[in-house]
């Protein structure tokens, strides 16, 4: 499922949003990980346990109305062999359930690390006359600060129909630290944007998007308005609405004259909306899919998707 296909999802339920799957145990509702403890102890078992119950409810809520999940590896990393056993699952229930699953990898790495990386991801990792395929998704999220060597062998399966997403303004505050740095004439994150392009060759779609696309923070409205005006032929991931203090009105920026070429991401907004509502988190698939609903409306407020 690549970038044309995202935008087919969008454009079906007129919802320009991918939900990122961001587990937190001091979020969790608490019944979730009582359950997993009287289970499996207090173990990093149980808490990978209530990741995975948390995510496939929060999945199954979603289905219906929004197209897209990025699951967050650093989350499920952090619970070691347990939590990425976790991740694994939830990575292949959501391609399952049918949404555009994206893998938020955010790290860089070197040959022959990042070809066996990348194969575990979109291709095969052959053992005898077995292959395996341990993080099958449709796309990951890349910080590209080592260059080509370290996204190449992702973006050689742009051509097959993955997509791949580097890292250009992100929404948090430091970003600017590196990211609005002077580069000769132009600043990081341009940088990143004209690689994502240089490497783009022919991989453009129907929709004349690339299957590499980039990430532009919702928390910066001038770089996003400038990015989708410079590269108009790159799809923007767009973080930061909801808990990071995204304005509802720039989501605007992120999109063409036709409503295409951009998603708004949010996650601890939609994950944990019962929290707003004084839930004690029973009904927080419910309460997901109403906030997750309600980010479709706020959007739509700005952006016709046509």
């Amino acid at each position: 499922m690549g970038i044309d296909e995202l935008q087919a999802k969008i454009r079906k339920l007129k919802n320009p949003s991918v939900v990122a799957l961001c587990p937190e145990l001091s979020l969790l509702p608490p019944h979730l990980l009582a359950q997993a403890r009287a289970e499996k102890g207090d173990t990093l078992v149980a808490a990978a346990e209530s990741y995975r119950r948390f995510c496939f409810e929060i999945l199954d809520a979603l289905t219906e109305s929004v197209p897209a999940v990025s699951v967050e590896s650093g989350c499920f990393f952090a619970l070691g062999a347990a939590g990425t056993a976790a991740m694994q699952d939830v990575l292949r229930y959501a391609r399952d359930k049918g949404y555009y699953v994206l893998l938020d990898l955010m790290r860089c790495d070197l040959p022959p690390a990042v070809d066996a990386l990348a194969e575990s991801c979109f291709g095969e990792l052959k053992i005898g006359d077995s292959a395996f395929t341990p993080y099958p998704c449709d796309g990951v999220i890349l910080s590209a600060y080592l260059g080509s060597d370290g996204a190449k062998p992702f973006t050689k399966f742009c051509a097959s129909g993955k997509t791949v997403f580097l890292i250009a303004r992100s929404s948090n505050k430091s970003a600017r630290e590196v990211q609005d740095l002077l580069s000769g004439d132009r600043v990081v994150y341009q940088v990143m944007a004209d690689l994502a392009m240089r490497w783009s060759g022919d991989l453009f779609g129907r929709n004349d998007y690339s299957q590499i696309g980039i990430v532009a923070g919702l928390t910066n409205a001038p770089v996003l308005r400038s990015l989708r005006q410079k590269y108009d032929r790159l799809f923007l991931l767009v973080p930061g609405f909801g808990a990071q203090g995204g304005a509802i009105r720039d989501t605007q920026y992120a999109f063409d004259r036709l409503g295409h070429g951009a998603a708004i991401m949010a996650g601890r907004s939609i994950l944990y909306a019962y929290q707003k509502q004084g839930s004690d988190g029973t009904d927080f698939a419910e309460q997901a899919r109403l906030a997750a609903e309600k980010m479709r409306t706020q959007i739509l407020g700005y952006v016709t998707v046509l």
